[in-house]
């Protein structure tokens, strides 16, 4: 993945945009651009970072919006090489004529990502070793769309990697691959000392207590002339963090399940890696999906039903086949009010659906008959409409629902809960875990006209245009 970002780098984003008009692919143009914009504010980002933190959250944004590019430049080809072959009269590829019906499209949502971790017991239960903390966060992707999670901190006190916003995909088909890949960045104890002004390491060395404090004066001070001293040498500016993949999964339709699910994690780092995390090798979460043909109507119209049982009575009804049910409303208001259905005829993978003749008598409308086994005993309804083209649309809808029901399996049982995702909103302050150290805040004031208060005011202008470039790449987001 890295060598892939570091080519990417070197790509002249122009010629991409000029395949892009090429195709005449606004859409694709469209969010191209957007991404090639949100790259550009990135790499301001990070150049501007006096943070570990921040420059960490740059970095997690440009590796995500090169992510993106990548994947709109691979379905640039893709479009490209069918546009050529379109041409000379040829097809992309062999695997014949397109089948007579395609399923419908769907959302799926992924909620309550869960890692758990695997600490040696020296370190989680007896506290021993230095203590180290880790950035991570997960890349998704499904189809052509890309989406990324929070980053989080963690240490040696949690017990597992716990995502809390969910992520929702609004075009998948039955046949999605939602792949997963977690990213970690190693974050040692001294990177938060590496690049602080000389104020800041005072506060710290008078933090740690009369001996040690003395240590680290004394080295502060001898650093005062020479400049050797790694503690107040500048961070390096240029690459800024490096993010290595710590673990993947590819999740399908099987793994769906209005539930709680636990699922195997492919570990892609090695102890020896510098961010290499103690994952027990599994990943827990919530993957539900729902097609549109549980959600959204699919055939509406004016029904005569005769009830099962009833030889003589027909009903006319205003009738609604949306998900597993025939509604039968007696005007069409009532479903605008909210009032309830007369009754309803259940449609199932089981259901019997059987078209009356077309040529059918005068007085005998074109009838259908839907059959539903309980038990034992069968019940059955019949169904008129006013024309031959009705009944048709009514039966095509029909063998759609069959079709979706067949392809999307047990997401047609019943319909899953999706929670919309509240707005990404910029960072303000990471969450620091782990020990006192992390949790103490150092300030004490500078008096004006101060040694530190030139670089107090360099800290507050870095910190607005980091602030302003995070808002601005959220809140296209």
């Amino acid at each position: 993945m890295q060598d892939r970002l570091h080519i990417l780098e070197d790509l002249n984003m122009l010629y991409i945009r000029q395949m892009a008009l090429s195709l005449e692919d606004t859409e694709l143009q469209r969010k191209l651009d957007h991404e090639i914009r949100m790259r550009e504010g990135a790499c301001k980002l990070l150049a501007a970072c006096s943070q570990r933190e921040q420059a960490l959250e740059a970095t997690k944004s440009l590796l995500v919006c090169n992510s993106r590019i990548l994947n709109y430049m691979g379905e640039l080809q893709r479009r490209k090489e069918a546009q050529v072959l379109g041409k000379t009269g040829r097809r992309p590829s062999d695997s014949g004529p397109p089948a007579e019906r395609s399923p419908c499209r769907g959302r799926v949502c992924i909620s309550d990502l869960r890692i758990p971790l695997m600490w040696k017991d020296t370190e989680y239960f007896k506290n021993k070793g230095d203590l180290h903390r880790w950035a991570v966060f997960l890349l998704l992707q499904l189809g052509e769309h890309i989406q990324d999670t929070e980053m989080i901190l963690v240490d040696r006190t949690l017990t597992d990697i716990s995502f809390q916003n969910s992520v929702l995909f609004s075009e998948a088909g039955p046949d999605f691959e939602l792949r997963l890949e977690l990213y970690g960045a190693c974050m040692e104890e001294e990177g938060a000392l590496v690049g602080a002004p000389k104020r800041l390491a005072t506060k710290l060395s008078s933090s740690l207590g009369r001996s040690s404090g003395r240590r680290v004066r004394a080295s502060l001070e001898s650093a005062g002339g020479s400049g050797s001293s790694p503690i107040l040498l500048p961070t390096p500016t240029v690459g800024g963090p490096r993010y290595h993949l710590l673990a993947h999964t590819t999740l399908t339709l099987a793994a769906v399940q209005d539930g709680f699910r636990t699922h195997d994690l492919t570990l892609a780092s090695h102890e020896e890696n510098p961010a290499w995390l103690p994952l027990y090798g599994s990943v827990c979460c919530r993957l539900v999906a729902q097609p549109l043909c549980m959600t959204q109507p699919t055939a509406t119209g004016t029904l005569r039903v005769q009830q099962a049982g009833e030889l003589q009575d027909w009903a006319r009804v205003h009738g609604v086949l949306k998900g597993t049910n025939l509604f039968c409303y007696r005007q069409p208001e009532d479903l605008d009010t909210g009032e309830e259905p007369l009754f309803t005829i259940a449609i199932n993978k089981e259901t019997r659906v059987r078209a009356g003749d077309l040529d059918q008598a005068a007085g005998r409308p074109f009838t259908l008959s839907i059959s539903n086994q309980y038990g034992e005993d069968e019940v059955t309804h019949t169904l008129q409409t006013e024309s031959r083209g009705a009944l048709q649309s009514w039966m095509e809808a029909l063998w759609q629902l069959f079709f979706d029901m067949s392809q999307w399996k047990q997401c047609c049982d019943e319909v899953m809960k999706i929670e919309t995702p509240a707005p990404r909103k910029p960072p303000q302050v990471l969450a620091k875990q782990g020990s006192l150290y992390h949790e103490t805040v150092l300030s004490e004031p500078t008096a004006p006209g101060g040694p530190g208060e030139g670089l107090l005011l360099q800290d507050n202008a870095v910190s607005a245009e980091i602030r302003a470039l995070l808002s601005s790449y959220y809140s296209d987001r």
